[in-house]
């Protein structure tokens, strides 16, 4: 189970990214594609092209963590967004994680 600080923010590379790479790659990736710094400590998330794996850098102020996750069955379903990047809050991190879909509806509450 994944536990957030609440001031921690997820950074999600829309696009997807070739995830060989570790450490190095990755954070070369989240100052590139996300515009951010790897060791603010939050939480950046990338996917590939199948978009049956997921790769999350994390800094916790000792060092850098790379969770990694595949998934044996169907896809991730991985939010679009307009640029290289998008902000989820952390219950949808959990939910994507999950295998359910993570998007914003317009008008669903009530007035």
């Amino acid at each position: 189970m994944l536990t957030f600080a609440s001031p921690t923010r997820i950074f999600l590379a829309v696009v997807p990214v070739d995830l060989r790479g570790s450490f190095n790659r990755l954070s070369s990736l989240v100052e590139k594609v996300l515009a951010q710094d790897p060791l603010s400590g939050h939480w950046f998330a990338f996917t590939n092209q199948r978009r049956n794996r997921v790769k999350i850098l994390v800094w916790d102020g000792t060092g850098l963590w790379v969770l990694s996750k595949r998934i044996e069955a169907g896809r991730l379903s991985w939010p679009k967004a307009e640029g290289s990047s998008a902000n989820l809050r952390p219950e949808e991190l959990s939910a994507l994680l999950s295998g359910l879909e993570v998007t914003a509806k317009a008008g669903w509450y009530r007035r």
